[in-house]
């Protein structure tokens, strides 16, 4: 269905690859409406429970925005380009399920923010991540200079955007920009694993911990306390509470059914 990615579903778990390898899966606009279109699929199908980002090759995620078209913007079609991709890697956020970025090479640019947009991100040994755009003369501007602060502070964001330099896999974790480092050949392996980990718990539960974690980061204490506690109450209505409960007091595995 797809020329510039690739979605897979396998079984509670939907896998998507940036499909570039030849460009470094350098994305483009057909490539970010082809991720709105495979996110619009995610969405609707209430059987997954997790979604996995990677890039097609062993030498990047994503490397960045395709040049060409970068080449073509003006200050009209940057506005229109930038606030297009805002909005499909928002979409990747505000999704009900959890997402991983697998980055299995390099992750710039726009690949770094689309990986941001990921509840967490897994990274090669190989990886480097960075914001490169002022090399080019521009700002990033598909989410990375408000996404970044929240992820790793001010002050290292800072570093990072204003020099444009990347950092290494072990840098990234160390400052928080990723969660787990692992070998080469291993990212996608680390990905499935953690993914399986949590499609295995309750889904309206996860949907709800996911949403008041996010909040965290948006509002004041009070306002993220009183989210908590609405979703905390929603939670306790569903039936896997009850499933989960009951199975633990007779020292068994639950069955959650998402319900």
């Amino acid at each position: 269905m797809f020329e510039n990615i690739i979605l897979e579903i396998q079984g509670p778990i939907a896998i998507l690859t940036f499909n570039r390898p030849d460009k470094l899966n350098a994305v483009n606009a057909a490539t970010v409406d082809e991720l709105d279109q495979a996110l619009e699929q995610i969405e609707a199908n209430q059987d997954l429970r997790v979604l996995i980002l990677t890039g097609a090759g062993q030498k990047a995620f994503v490397a960045g925005a395709d040049i060409h078209e970068l080449d073509k913007r003006d200050t009209i079609k940057g506005r229109s380009a930038t606030r297009r991709r805002q909005a499909v890697y928002t979409r990747i956020e505000q999704l009900e399920i959890p997402s991983i970025a697998a980055l299995n090479g390099w992750t710039l640019g726009t690949g770094l923010e689309i990986a941001m947009s990921c509840s967490m991100r897994i990274a090669s040994q190989k990886a480097k991540l960075g914001q490169p755009e002022v090399k080019l003369g521009i700002t990033p501007g598909a989410g990375g200079t408000q996404r970044l602060p929240r992820l790793v502070g001010v002050g290292r964001a800072m570093e990072m955007v204003l020099t444009g330099d990347p950092v290494t896999a072990e840098r990234a974790m160390a400052i928080g920009l990723v969660n787990r480092v692992v070998e080469p050949d291993k990212v996608l392996e680390e990905a499935r694993s953690l993914a399986e980990t949590i499609a295995a718990r309750p889904r309206l539960a996860i949907q709800y911990a996911k949403d008041a974690v996010y909040q965290a980061c948006e509002g004041s204490l009070a306002e993220g306390l009183a989210h908590e506690s609405y979703l905390h109450a929603l939670s306790c209505g569903t039936e896997d509470k009850q499933e989960g409960i009951k199975a633990f007091l007779e020292k068994r595995d639950p069955k959650f059914t998402g319900r």
